[in-house]
């Protein structure tokens, strides 16, 4: 799966998104919309971390969440 299929079916992955990342707030989700660069932007901001920790965290998140697809 690639990151366009998460984006059409971003409202079933939520769930999974808050599971990992709990900070984030359902609106901060809805604006997200599926869209990875503001995930990783959103994630950035709230925990304080460096855009490239950001970048490694989704990363995972992908590998974990995604190889099912």
């Amino acid at each position: 799966m690639n990151w366009d299929q998460v984006e059409g079916n971003w409202k079933q992955f939520i769930g999974k998104v808050k599971e990992q990342w709990g900070e984030l707030t359902d609106d901060e989700c809805d604006k997200i919309s599926g869209k990875r660069d503001q995930l990783v932007g959103n994630i950035q901001k709230k925990y304080g971390i460096s855009k490239e920790e950001a970048e490694k965290q989704v990363g995972e998140w992908e590998r974990r969440n995604l190889k099912d697809y």
